[in-house]
């Protein structure tokens, strides 16, 4: 074998190695958009209402496939509201069928006469003005009852601009913290 035909068995080599390298950054980038575009999607935290369990510009991942809310989950909403129809990020209270009461001399929340412990939240203060509901309130079909973990700074369920959240309109459930990274972590 020449000189000549061993080079280009080594160039045609190097061409095929490169190709197949091309074609696997491009099939995984295919699936890092399919995944973020149908699977998970990256939200950034707007606002207060979620202290301290996330802070203003917090960025988190959601899972919006196959997701069915359920309590304590932490769902961004786009349900239109009085707030710009901003999406909102809250924390699922109750869901359809169950029944909640919020007491708020005693500051609590009840969901199906029992009281939850809710050690995520900033304040225990419930005072407000304004509710939207009185209550016991059972949670209709197809919706939600959410709050923020801050209480005293959150536009949720409770305000007559928001109210029962339908289902149709929870983007996703909040899963993993990406930004700050010294914060990154799962979120309960």
């Amino acid at each position: 074998m020449s000189n000549k035909n061993a080079e280009e068995k080594k160039v045609g080599g190097f061409v095929v190695e490169i190709y197949e390298w091309l074609e696997a950054i491009a099939f995984a980038l295919a699936i890092v958009v399919i995944l973020f575009t149908f699977v998970f999607r990256v939200v950034s935290v707007s606002g207060e209402s979620m202290m301290p369990t996330l802070m203003p510009d917090d960025r988190v991942i959601l899972n919006s496939l196959f997701f069915a809310p359920k309590n304590g989950d932490i769902v961004v909403i786009t349900q239109p509201n009085s707030h710009d129809n901003e999406p909102l990020i809250k924390r699922v209270i109750a869901v359809e069928g169950q029944t909640i009461s919020i007491d708020a001399e005693n500051d609590t929340v009840t969901v199906d006469g029992v009281v939850l412990d809710e050690d995520y939240i900033l304040e225990e203060d419930l005072q407000r003005e304004g509710d939207a509901y009185e209550y016991p309130l059972t949670i209709p079909k197809g919706k939600v009852f959410v709050m923020g973990d801050n209480r005293n700074d959150s536009f949720d369920s409770r305000s007559e601009g928001l109210g029962l959240v339908d289902e149709d309109y929870i983007m996703g459930e909040a899963i993993f913290r990406i930004y700050p990274f010294e914060k990154v972590g799962g979120l309960n």
